[in-house]
């Protein structure tokens, strides 16, 4: 097995401010003091204290079926965006509170979905007629939800070096901390990574040095250029030569300012022969698109490989 030098392809400061424009409205005190992941009837919430560098990553909220079973279940890492960085507390609550992950999954579990927005066609026709056949075919199938303080690699330079510690913290800190409190799988084909915006691009970064570690990877909205996406396509293609088929799933919308970037990465993927999925969907790079389908999507895609794909 071949080892490969990892590079860090670090955003731009235009790159940053276009995502957190784009995605985040300004935040109020308020808002900050009162992050909060909603009560759910299908989910219980844990508070994961770690050790760790508070101006990395110390902390996750991960949420679990209610009722816990006895036997192992797929985990699943989520990274945040640029506008919850710098708070630990809209960090960890940032899928649960503002992406609609407990909304999601409780949709999901309750299929047929349906849409939340009267008056945005975010969720198609046709899509949501999709989806529904599917579900009525296989159920959504539970998962851990590991959802980790995301570092802005931008802020705490070099950015190479924090991307490096932050994969290690998950692969040495959060992911047996995780499995040892939970029933949650050991196995790599098990267990997934996606990210938001500015976690996609984390995202990214970890599982190109992380890749033994994950059986999915998937990146919504994901903030990187057209030239990185490109050169992303090329370091997986590498790495599943190395290590073998990865499942891949990536998110984007009309109205993403990483639409091109996406379609870049796609296409090369596509070009290099990596089996992979590319959906786009009318909408905005914002919260709303999130809640209503771009995490719904990315649950179901992810329960979906982790859960069908067997232990060797």
């Amino acid at each position: 097995m071949r080892r490969r030098t990892t590079r860090s392809l670090a955003l731009t400061r235009r790159d940053l401010l276009l995502g957190a424009g784009a995605a985040f409205a300004p935040l109020s005190i308020a808002s900050q003091s009162q992050a909060e992941t909603p009560a759910s009837e299908l989910l219980d919430i844990h508070d994961l204290k770690l050790p760790g560098d508070s101006r990395l990553a110390r902390r996750a909220l991960v949420l679990t079926p209610k009722p816990l079973p006895a036997h192992p279940l797929p985990l699943l890492v989520l990274l945040h965006g640029l506008g919850e960085t710098g708070n630990e507390l809209l960090g960890i609550h940032a899928w649960g509170e503002r992406y609609g992950l407990v909304t999601s999954y409780e949709r999901l579990r309750r299929a047929p979905i349906a849409r939340t927005l009267s008056k945005l066609r975010y969720l198609t026709d046709t899509r949501l007629e999709e989806l529904n056949q599917s579900l009525a075919g296989r159920a959504f199938r539970d998962l851990i939800l590991v959802c980790p303080v995301t570092p802005n690699p931008y802020k705490l330079q070099p950015a190479a070096r924090t991307l490096d510690r932050y994969a290690d913290w998950i692969e040495s800190t959060l992911l047996p901390a995780v499995r040892k409190q939970f029933p949650a799988s050991p196995h790599f084909l098990h267990t997934g990574l996606d990210g938001c915006s500015l976690g996609g691009y984390v995202g990214m970064e970890v599982f190109l040095r992380k890749p033994m570690l994950f059986g999915s990877y998937g990146g919504v909205q994901s903030a990187y250029g057209v030239p990185q996406g490109r050169l992303y396509a090329e370091r997986i293609a590498e790495l599943i030569g190395d290590y073998g088929p990865r499942a891949l799933h990536f998110e984007t919308s009309s109205g993403d300012p990483y639409l091109q970037a996406n379609r870049a990465l796609s296409q090369r993927l596509t070009k290099l022969g990596v089996p992979h999925v590319l959906r786009e969907a009318p909408g905005p790079h914002n919260q709303p698109w999130l809640r209503e389908i771009g995490t719904l999507e990315m649950l179901l895609w992810h329960s979906r490989q982790l859960e069908l794909r067997p232990t060797p």
